[in-house]
C-alpha cells in the first residue's frame, strides 16, 4: 500500500518485473507514478507490504550492492556545478568501483558508448551547464546506461526529448530487454509510445486501483478512460495500435 498525505495511491498490488520485460506505467497527474518509483528504488517506505530486489528485501541490500543491480533515473535533474558531459556520464560507473578506485579506460569506453547511444558522441567535452533541457536529459540517460544495471527504473525518461530521440531511447531500452534480459520500468504520458514499445503495463487510477499485465490486455479503451477520466478510442493503423482521445 502507498499513501501520501492521508490519500491512498495504491491499495493492493502484487507485482513482479521479470528479466527481459519492458513495463510502462500510466496514469494521470497525481496518481502516484513517481511515488511508486521512489518506493521501488528505496527512497521511501511503503505503508504496507514489502519491496524485493532479486528475491531479497530491498533493505537487506547495502546501497552499493543495490546500485550494482538497479539504476534509477529521476524525473527532475539539477546541475549545480560545472562538469564535462563525459565526467557526468562517468558517474554511472561508480557502483562498479572500489572505495578509492579511479575510473579506468574500460569505464571510459563504456561511458563513450553510452553517449553514442543517446546521439551525443560529439558532446563529451561540453560543459553540462551549456546544454539544453533535452540534451541534459540524454546525458542523464547515458549515465544510467553506463551504470550497466540489470534493472532500470525511469521516471518520464523521454519527457524533454524531441520525437527522434524519444524513439531512439525507447528503441534502445527495448533492445536491452530483448537481447540482454534487462528489466525496464518507465513512466510515460504518451499512450502511443507506451503501446508501441512496452511489453507490459501498469495503470494507476485516482481510486488507488492498479491494473497490470500484458500491454494488449491492460491498455483497453475502458481501463484507460477510467484512469484518465477521458474517453479514448483504440484503432489499428498499418499493424500498429494507436489511441486517439475523443
Amino acid at each position: 500500500m502507498l499513501e501520501v498525505g492521508g490519500r491512498t495511491l495504491v491499495r493492493e498490488l502484487s507485482f513482479r518485473l521479470n528479466a527481459g520485460e519492458m513495463w510502462c506505467m500510466l496514469g494521470p497527474n497525481g496518481a502516484g507514478k513517481t511515488t511508486f518509483l521512489h518506493t521501488a528504488v528505496g527512497l521511501r517506505e511503503p505503508q504496507g507490504g514489502t519491496v524485493q530486489l532479486a528475491g531479497r528485501r530491498l533493505h537487506d541490500w547495502t546501497p552499493a550492492e543495490a546500485a550494482g543491480l538497479r539504476g534509477f533515473l529521476p524525473q527532475t535533474l539539477y546541475d549545480a556545478f560545472s562538469a564535462s558531459v563525459l565526467d557526468s556520464v562517468m558517474l554511472g560507473r561508480h557502483p562498479h568501483l572500489a572505495r578509492w578506485q579511479w575510473e579506468g579506460e574500460g569505464d571510459r569506453d563504456i561511458a563513450l558508448a553510452a553517449l553514442k547511444v543517446v546521439d551525443l558522441a560529439e558532446f563529451q567535452d561540453r560543459d553540462v551547464l551549456t546544454l539544453s533541457g533535452g540534451e541534459r536529459q540524454r546525458v542523464a540517460l547515458a549515465s544510467l546506461l553506463a551504470q550497466d544495471a540489470s534493472l532500470l527504473l525511469l521516471d518520464e525518461p523521454v519527457s524533454h526529448l524531441d520525437l527522434h530521440h524519444q524513439v531512439l531511447v525507447l528503441t534502445h531500452l527495448g533492445r536491452l530487454a530483448r537481447e540482454r534480459g534487462t528489466g525496464v520500468l518507465f513512466t510515460v504520458h504518451d499512450l502511443n509510445l507506451a503501446a508501441r514499445f512496452a511489453s507490459h503495463a501498469l495503470i494507476l487510477t485516482p481510486q488507488g486501483v492498479v491494473r497490470h499485465g500484458l500491454i494488449g490486455e491492460v491498455m483497453t479503451e475502458s481501463d484507460l478512460g477510467c484512469a484518465f477520466g477521458h474517453r479514448v478510442t483504440r484503432i489499428e493503423v498499418a499493424g500498429r495500435t494507436l489511441f486517439v482521445p475523443e
